[in-house]
């Protein structure tokens, strides 16, 4: 049997990092164990055409969504033996989740891996935008003292309204960790918390047109669906408070991107942040690289030395439950055996 295992290139940080879990050359630490099994494992980084031959013949698609070489309903076209898709993290619309249901097969991701990851990410880049953090660190690396220049655009986040779209596992996470800074919280999601649930996150449902008008900073963390996809285009950006942040550490194509741009151009949007792009790895020309106001990362979130090791023992646990014919892990399933199963997605596919 092969598996395919598809990442970013770790380059010499591999060798010298060897927590560095999820880059191609140290594949999840699964070389002897998939060795042991008496199986194939072949580790690339290619995300274009030369992937290609490598997929042809493969029993097992492991990728993660930092990295991602779209696994398009052409591709699986081509991939006549594979049985198994595999995210190593969470959010796997890097596979076409439709066309692999119509196959009947099985896709999974390691749910819970990189919740904790992506919420203090989320903090931060709320943080960085409003206390203009990235414009004070430039004006010190360029050798400036500038304060009015930094001061007039820096705000307190206490007293803030704080808005979620999309209470999931990180959403509720994101929630709790801004209740120390006590500002008032509110969230959208298709399926309403319970008053217990709101009670224990500090944040009150709120209809998504109210949640965009009365946010000052709104935070994106729900999962790339047909529904959600390019969602906040130019008249749903348009809705939000003037002067608002918006910070998505979810998928970038949750974002129309020339709607963004305009957004921050004009002033309507006061900033920017997040880790996700579309495509990925994003192009050097890439208009989110230049835009006004951002305090952009690479895809980095749910990709800390914890959360890498958190989704190569998930990895590992389904490969093992694979091998043995035994079913994977109820909350890592998102496809099984051609059957939408995740709540996150079969509303949105079904």
């Amino acid at each position: 049997m092969k598996i395919v295992w598809i990442s970013y290139p770790g380059g010499a940080y591999a060798k010298e990092v060897p927590e560095l879990l999820g880059c191609a050359e140290n594949a999840l630490g699964l070389n002897e164990f998939v060795r042991a099994h008496h199986h194939e494992l072949v580790t690339t980084s290619e995300t274009g055409p030369k992937l290609d031959p490598l997929l042809a013949d493969a029993s097992v698609v492991v990728a993660t969504p930092f990295w991602p070489a779209y696994i398009t309903r052409e591709r699986l076209a081509k991939m006549p033996q594979v049985k198994l898709l595999l995210t190593a993290g969470v959010g796997s619309d890097h596979f076409d989740l439709k066309a692999a249901a119509e196959r009947g097969l099985t896709v999974a991701e390691v749910t819970g891996s990189n919740v904790v990851s992506v919420a203090e990410h989320v903090v931060m880049q709320v943080l960085a935008l409003v206390r203009n953090f990235v414009p004070s660190y430039l004006e010190v690396v360029g050798g400036g003292w500038d304060i009015a220049k930094v001061a007039s655009r820096s705000h307190d986040l206490e007293d803030k309204a704080v808005g979620i779209f999309g209470m999931g596992r990180i959403g509720q996470r994101v929630a709790i960790r801004l209740r120390p800074f006590d500002v008032r919280l509110h969230y959208y999601d298709n399926r309403r918390l319970s008053t217990a649930e709101e009670e224990v996150v500090g944040a009150r449902y709120l209809p998504l047109e109210a949640l965009l008008g009365t946010s000052d900073v709104l935070s994106i963390n729900s999962p790339l669906t047909p529904a959600t996809d390019r969602m906040f285009d130019r008249a749903l950006i348009g809705k939000m408070k003037k002067g608002a942040y918006l910070v998505n550490t979810a998928r970038g194509r949750i974002v129309d991107t020339d709607a963004l741009v305009a957004a921050l151009k004009s002033g309507h949007l006061a900033g920017y942040a997040g880790d996700v792009w579309y495509p990925q790895p994003a192009p050097k020309d890439h208009p989110w690289r230049t835009m006004p106001n951002h305090a952009m990362t690479p895809h980095v979130s749910g990709t800390s030395l914890e959360a890498q090791r958190r989704y190569a023992d998930g990895v590992r646990d389904c490969l093992e439950r694979f091998f043995a014919g035994r079913p994977l892990d109820r909350d890592f399933l998102i496809v099984e055996n051609g059957k939408f199963v995740s709540p996150s997605y079969s509303y949105a596919f079904q």
